[in-house]
């Protein structure tokens, strides 16, 4: 009986409802799910690490070829190279998602994108060294580990390497890869432009189509989207070249045979494979047989060592358009002897042959100008190739202080999000005391202080370790223009915070004492003790945790182009989105409440944790532009559970209040009058079944005092997501 696949059938409820909100997002990868138990801390293991036994290991193993997956030239370096790259290389500064930092190119849909045919290979090569060292060695850290080593093996003097990635053990569904539903294919293009968050063209590439845009063979147009898809993983164009033309120093492409003997990816192929995917029926399929790209080229005279052989043959020879065995467009050097080496006959020589993103570099003039100075001074292309393959594999890693092992570099760069060392004493209780009461009565409002907090911190994105309110940038260019700051009030708030800091200066001072506190610290103070009061006005005197020790950075310290692509266009905690236009409530990724939830996994929250910062947030008060948009409460700047009671109150009818199904009005049913305005953000905790259920508990009469103590428990998390400067100490 001929298999005509799997069987569809409705069983998960996005299966029956693909629109609904979907809260999963907030609930994977939770510690108790991790096989070594809630209580394993891989950060303490791996400081036992014997790295250096592990880089010899390594070696070892990247010359000794298995018959199971011949290494081309006889050296697996530009496979663990290429395994590296594409594991960071899904990285973009969006929204921080992808990249190596968790192992996640060992699950779907990474490790089945077109791009990674062959990887997978690459990771079962690794399973001995993962298997000697267990515990004390994640995937995240073997992959980019062996890819830098690899370099190091064929002659490149890198920068160093971070230990410190922790595995996940299910697959990350955080990311929205893309709107398609076959993989190489794009639906990401409006009107244009590249969609954001996305940096790859097309679905199941980490950059670009190397064939040429859509599969045309133009290296101008190539150049075009290179440029976009480099720039949206953060990278210029001098790292992108360097990075391009590194890379191709090493190994082949493979394309023996047309993709029609091409099998399953990993997930979809028989059981008895074992988790291979890619199976590929011709003649051995493997080693001169295999398939990976579809291109057949190797680019170098030296594809296991170090050298500008890419570069030198890229500008001596015209290039002529063909095909490879697989049937894609690739170029090969007119009038050129065979001089580069076959990868597993020694008595063979082939033509130098490139594709036409690697023409790209040649034919754009931007490109081609940092290219021909690369070829011209080969130490300054290696260090620069170091410089952004270091970058390229730890831009997800956060600052310095999350780097451990003896080979971190001493270099700190802008992209780390560097902070001064602090030089001077920390605040005490008594101090913390006096300076809530001088907040409080500064004249600055409830709202202000919290929303202010909120915005300082609430940058935070665990994706990338990037952003919060160590540092308060906040103050600086370009987050104090922000639109969703409010930059004109910021301005005022902030010249509130820097003349009681100047006051407690010149105070300390007369004292004779080295303490200080900088706006960091203040500004999250400012939101704690608003909270306090706000709290004690409700009927409650609770004290909100707060630990200093945070630092001002410098406007240098900033990277300020990767903080303009990052401007907020939506927040829905604090009730702000850029441009209701864009809803389409047939599509829930253009919604606000889907911007919500992604952000709050992006701050590491459960699904209670978002409810119940939404209520309290809307307790007090603290909405963009201070508008009564969910604010359900006769007392704002009181902190109550009375947005979750008014929202589930069933003597309000609600109305939509704009054309764009983002405003809505809440009217009383007796007398019909208005009485409550929110936006669909604000809906769905009353809408949605599961969020329902918890703004229930909210609700309740029995909860006023649970709804302070989880909201203050949650306010301090979020306070503190940031602070690797405390968490690494207890690791020392």
């Amino acid at each position: 009986m001929k298999n005509e696949g799997p069987k569809r059938r409705k069983r998960w409820l996005t299966d029956w409802w693909p629109n609904r909100l979907n809260l999963k997002i907030l609930r994977q990868n939770w510690p108790i799910s991790n096989p070594y138990g809630k209580d394993y801390d891989y950060l303490k293991e791996v400081q036992t690490l014997d790295v250096d036994a592990v880089i010899k290991d390594l070696k070892d193993l990247m010359r000794t070829p298995q018959d199971w997956w011949p290494a081309d030239f006889g050296h697996y370096g530009p496979l663990f190279v290429r395994l590296a790259w594409h594991s960071a290389g899904s990285y973009r500064i969006y929204d921080g998602r992808g990249g190596a930092r968790n192992g996640s190119i060992r699950f779907p849909p990474r490790i089945n994108w077109p791009d990674n045919i062959g990887l997978d290979k690459a990771i079962r090569l690794l399973w001995p060294i993962k298997k000697k060292y267990g515990k004390k060695l994640s995937w995240a850290d073997l992959i980019i580990l062996a890819g830098t080593i690899a370099l190091e093996d064929m002659g490149v003097k890198t920068l160093g390497f971070s230990l410190g990635r922790e595995d996940i053990y299910e697959p990350d569904e955080s990311p929205d890869w893309g709107p398609e539903a076959e993989m190489l294919t794009s639906q990401r293009v409006k009107e244009g432009e590249l969609e954001k968050p996305f940096a790859a063209t097309e679905m199941g590439l980490i950059y670009v189509n190397p064939e040429g845009p859509g599969g045309n063979p133009d290296p101008v147009e190539s150049a075009k989207e290179i440029r976009i898809a480099f720039a949206r993983m953060g990278m210029n164009d001098e790292e992108t070249v360097a990075l391009i033309a590194g890379g191709h120093a090493f190994g082949k492409c493979h394309g023996a045979a047309p993709d029609s003997y091409l099998g399953p990816d990993p997930s979809s192929s028989p059981i008895e494979q074992q988790g291979l995917g890619w199976e590929f029926r011709y003649k051995s399929g493997k080693g001169p047989d295999a398939f990976t790209s579809g291109f057949e080229l190797t680019w170098s005279l030296t594809p296991t060592r170090w050298g500008i052989y890419y570069l030198k043959l890229l500008f001596e020879y015209e290039w002529e358009l063909t095909k490879s065995p697989a049937g894609k467009y690739q170029w090969v050097a007119k009038d050129a002897p065979e001089m580069i080496p076959d990868a597993h006959d020694a008595y063979k020589k082939h033509k130098p042959m490139m594709l036409t993103a690697d023409l790209a570099l040649r034919f754009d003039p931007a490109y081609a100008k940092i290219a021909k100075r690369f070829l011209e001074h080969p130490e300054e292309f290696e260090k620069a190739f170091a410089t952004a393959w270091f970058k390229l594999t730890h831009r997800d890693m956060g600052p310095k202080s999350c780097y451990f092992g003896p080979y971190v570099p001493k270099e700190e760069f802008v992209w780390q999000d560097p902070l001064p060392e602090r030089d001077y004493e920390l605040i005490e209780e008594s101090d913390i005391d006096e300076l809530k009461g001088k907040i409080l009565a500064s004249g600055l409002s409830i709202p202000q202080l919290v929303y202010t907090a909120w915005s300082s911190a609430a940058t935070y994105r665990d994706s990338d370790r990037r952003g919060g309110a160590n540092g308060a940038y906040i103050r600086l260019y370009p987050m104090n223009e922000w639109e969703v700051n409010h930059p004109e009030d910021l301005r005022k708030i902030l010249s509130v915070y820097e003349k009681i800091q100047q006051n407690f200066r010149e105070e300390q001072v007369r004292k004779g004492s080295d303490k200080r506190v900088s706006i960091a610290d203040l500004i999250v103070l400012g939101g704690c003790a608003a909270i306090e009061e706000a709290a004690r006005k409700a009927g409650f005197n609770l004290t909100v945790p707060f630990t200093p020790g945070r630092v001002d950075a410098e406007q240098e310290q900033v990277e300020v182009e990767f903080y303009k692509a990052i401007e907020p266009f939506a927040d829905g905690f604090r009730n702000y989105l850029k441009d209701p236009r864009e809803i389409d409530e047939s599509d829930i990724y253009t919604t606000p409440e889907y911007a919500l939830v992604d952000q709050a996994q992006l701050l590491t929250l459960t699904v209670p944790e978002m409810v119940i910062l939404i209520g309290g947030l809307r307790g007090l008060g603290a909405t963009y532009h201070y508008t009564h948009h969910g604010v359900l409460t006769e007392n704002p700047g009181v902190l109550t559970n009375d947005f979750f009671v008014n929202l589930l109150d069933m003597g309000i009818e609600w109305k939509q209040a704009d054309e764009h199904r983002y405003l809505f009005e809440g009217y009383d049913r007796t007398t019909g009058k208005p009485k409550w305005t929110a936006t669909r953000v604000d809906l769905i905790f009353g809408h949605h079944d599961e969020l329902r259920a918890i703004a229930e508990v909210y609700a309740s009469d029995d909860a006023k005092e649970k709804f302070l103590r989880d909201f203050i428990a949650t306010w301090d998390k979020v306070m503190n997501l940031d602070r690797f400067d405390v968490k690494m100490k207890t690791l020392s």
